[in-house]
């Protein structure tokens, strides 16, 4: 069987979802759809916390799916901008986890995992599935990957 292990960066598919669907991402979906015949290594999800009560409602969600949810805070600058960046720590798990996997599934459109997908495939034969929006997902790591998934309406919820 497949060994996989799956990191979803939650703010990137969280907003270029909702930019070209005006919907949000089915994790339930994603979660059949990647495990299917599969081994799970590690599931992590990577999240912003605010600390409001809807936002912890779906931290619990994703885990009781069957992710580990690594939270940093939400930190807002005294120029009015937002910190909330999980690259590095994305970037750490996926090299601690992928070497040990023979897929490592990515659900970002960031260009900046380009290289890690280079990484993960030259040096430890990991083939890597890359998870975006189509048009927003960059060039760059579509073509590093082994692989690019377009989110389309089977990883959508319904609209309300």
């Amino acid at each position: 069987m497949t060994r996989v292990t799956i990191l979803v960066d939650v703010q990137n598919i969280y907003y270029t979802s909702r930019e070209a669907f005006q919907r949000n991402f089915d994790y339930n979906a994603f979660w059949r759809q990647v495990t299917d015949g599969r081994t799970v290594v590690k599931a992590i999800a990577y999240a912003i916390d605010r600390g409001d009560e809807k936002q912890r409602q779906f931290q619990n969600i994703l885990r009781a799916i069957g992710f580990e949810v690594k939270l940093k805070p939400f930190i807002q600058r005294a120029d009015g901008s937002a910190k909330g960046d999980w690259d590095v720590g994305i970037t750490l798990d996926a090299i601690e986890y992928g070497q040990y996997s023979d897929l490592l599934v990515l659900a970002s459109g960031d260009g900046d995992f380009d290289l890690l997908a280079q990484k993960l495939i030259t040096k430890y034969e990991t083939e890597v599935e890359v998870y975006g929006v189509e048009g927003l997902t960059a060039l760059a790591l579509r073509n590093a990957a082994s692989r690019f998934i377009a989110i389309d309406e089977a990883l959508l919820l319904a609209k309300h």
